[in-house]
């Protein structure tokens, strides 16, 4: 049926013809003490647990646990890559005549150059500090924000060396981009754009990394907790038993396989 996702629980009955019963049955003394030797080895390598019960979904757990590894190695070469390449775009085209050697910094950094075309200049006059008044540029933005926030007017200072003309001061100058860290992506729209595409492909790639190491511990989990399982039904019935499953976006199918 469209929209549900239907589950079925089976049991296989497996009959050895021309074996004696008894081979079918487990010595539980035994089990007990390598119970846990399985589900450990599954946890530290997928399938290993079943490979030794000699179950041929160890290859399954393996197959996974390989193609995560390498989606994951490749996914974070290529984010990798991309960090560079923007970095590179960035400090080429909108560092150009503000700093002459590069300097990588945070991310955050990067993705205030994203927004703003320009970062303004840190102080508007060669004494005293005299922040950036553009609201267009960082800067200037980053200073209406402080005089939003600590003056009572923003249009009209206060006194000098009152709180309220302080912590607007300390504000801008904690959050303000100095000299050194200038920019500006004037007459070059389509290489920030460049530059935010790439920014883009990198964040991506670094996410979907992330997703491919949460795939392998789950694998890790799973493997482990299908031998766990396993042992403990096969402890529990005295005889071979296998906890088997089949997953399709629409169908879950989870059968039990005792050995008589």
């Amino acid at each position: 049926m469209h929209g549900h996702h239907r589950i079925a629980l089976g049991i296989a009955v497996a009959v050895g013809l021309g074996s004696p019963p008894v081979a079918a049955q487990v010595d539980s003394a035994a089990l007990r003490e390598k119970s846990w030797v399985r589900p450990l080895a599954s946890l530290f390598v997928p399938g290993m647990g079943q490979a030794l019960s000699g179950q041929d979904r160890a290859a399954v757990y393996g197959a996974v646990e390989l193609y995560a590894l390498s989606r994951y190695i490749q996914l974070q070469h290529d984010a990798n890559v991309n960090a560079d390449l923007y970095h590179q775009l960035a400090f080429a085209v909108a560092q150009r005549g503000f700093a002459s050697v590069r300097r990588d910094t945070i991310f955050e950094y990067y993705e205030t150059m994203e927004r703003f075309t320009a970062s303004g200049q840190y102080s508007l006059g060669p004494g005293s500090l005299a922040p950036e008044t553009d609201p267009s540029t960082y800067n200037g933005s980053v200073w209406l924000l402080a005089r939003r926030t600590f003056w009572t007017d923003p249009n009209v200072p206060p006194p000098p060396n009152t709180p309220q003309s302080d912590s607007a001061y300390s504000f801008y100058v904690r959050h303000a981009v100095g000299p050194k860290y200038q920019w500006s992506w004037q007459n070059a729209s389509l290489q920030q754009q460049a530059f935010r595409d790439l920014i883009r492909s990198s964040d991506d790639g670094y996410r979907n990394a992330q997703a491919q190491l949460g795939l392998l511990l789950a694998n890790h989990i799973v493997s482990a907790l299908d031998a766990l399982i396993s042992n403990r039904l096969t402890s529990a019935t005295h005889r071979n038993t296998s906890l088997n499953t089949f997953l399709t976006p629409d169908f879950s199918l989870i059968s039990v396989r005792v050995a008589f």
